[in-house]
């Protein structure tokens, strides 16, 4: 059983990694990075790459499926070299999930019509150009389709997939062995909490701004 996580320049690192460290030890699954060539594949800093073991031509068909977000997704959403490989990847998984901005990839490739979704919380909007029904949930899971808020958020999913595969005591043995008990120093993780000008500032600074 295969986990296929996607890689494509400028990824954003955490959306990767996060959902890697929660499943990279679910027996009987072999978690591997694919990109459309094989080798280091730059993060959205330009400071990190992750090495692509694989190309999407080497994995036709993943078990699970897992697209994080970044900058780079813009550069994505017409390549119909990914997009396809996505739709046939897809015809083949048990569950195709997405972290942040992934979640436009799957919904540019029409997987996500008609079915709630969430992404980062400045690209909400986006999704409903491509069909999909945003909500603001954390972690939103709608048929074999689960996708993840932003960034960190892919912990969760993660983790969430992680119990679905191999059972809640593997799940708490992962979430107990990462040592997972976010205590963050500040309350500021979404607009509803973040102070309102910080939030502004972040929207009028968004690439997303248009959507």
């Amino acid at each position: 059983m295969k986990i296929a996580i996607v890689l494509f320049e400028g990824f954003t690192a955490l959306d990767a990694v996060g959902p890697y460290q929660m499943l990279s030890h679910t027996p009987g699954y072999e978690t591997c990075f694919v990109a459309e060539r094989t080798g280091p594949v730059a993060d959205d800093a330009g400071t990190l790459a992750l090495v692509a073991a694989k190309t999407l031509a080497e994995v036709p068909a993943p078990d699970i499926l897992v697209v994080p977000g970044g900058p780079g997704q813009e550069r994505q959403v017409e390549n119909e070299t990914l997009l396809g490989w996505l739709r046939a990847a897809d015809t083949a998984t048990t569950w195709t999930t997405s972290v942040c901005t992934g979640s436009l990839l799957l919904a540019a490739a029409g997987l996500l019509r008609g079915r709630r979704a969430t992404s980062h919380w400045l690209a909400m909007e986006a999704l409903r150009t491509y069909g999909a029904e945003p909500t603001g949930e954390r972690v939103v899971t709608d048929g074999k389709y689960m996708t993840a808020a932003g960034v960190s958020a892919g912990i969760d999913m993660g983790l969430t997939l992680a119990g679905l595969l191999a059972g809640d005591r593997f799940a708490q043995s992962v979430q107990l062995l990462t040592e997972y008990d976010p205590q963050p120093p500040y309350d500021a993780g979404s607009p509803d909490k973040a102070p309102a000008d910080l939030v502004a500032e972040m929207r009028d600074g968004s690439r997303f701004i248009l959507q």
